[in-house]
């Protein structure tokens, strides 16, 4: 989908613009956010809310795993209604752990957010970075190669460099 959008947009460029006139040029999404400190910084907050997350994770399914051995051990000494008991806690620990983990790392849980959160005024830096270049330097279009697939580009279109240099110098 993404792809026939682009290449309808071209083509309706290219009909509307001379060749003369069309300058385009193309940015490596992908390897600004690897190479830009303030995303590599970003990167390393939700790294650490993650470690936390996955610390909390492990201590509940510990306590899953210990209340499992323990009805294991016990259960032959343990009148029915205890054991009934037991069990009855052990699937609400097992259902705590489900919930904890749907809430922090499922479809727009704790995790989603948080790298949201953390992403976005980076993304929106590089963006307007981007869209001030593409201006000062009179580019009529400018693809993200790491987004999309360009099958061919000159290296002459990658401005790339430009963009982590312009970054560079605003921090």
């Amino acid at each position: 989908m993404r792809k026939t959008l682009v290449i309808g947009l071209l083509i309706m460029l290219a009909s509307i613009v001379t060749a003369e006139d069309l300058k385009i040029g193309y940015v490596d999404s992908q390897r600004i956010f690897a190479e830009y400190q303030e995303y590599q910084d970003a990167q390393a907050k939700f790294d650490k809310d993650v470690e936390a997350w996955n610390v909390e994770a492990e201590q509940i399914k510990a306590e899953v795993e210990d209340l499992m051995t323990e009805l294991e051990s016990q259960s032959l000494i343990l009148s029915a209604e205890k054991k009934s008991e037991k069990e009855d806690f052990l699937r609400a620990k097992q259902d705590t752990l489900r919930q904890f983990l749907d809430a922090t790392f499922g479809p727009e849980g704790k995790a989603e957010r948080r790298m949201a959160e953390l992403s976005k005024p980076v993304r929106e830096k590089v963006l307007e970075v981007i869209e001030r270049l593409a201006i000062e330097n009179d580019y009529s279009l400018v693809l993200d190669a790491g987004t999309i697939n360009i099958a061919y580009a000159k290296k002459s279109l990658d401005i790339t460099d430009d963009i982590l240099a312009e970054l560079a110098t605003e921090q």
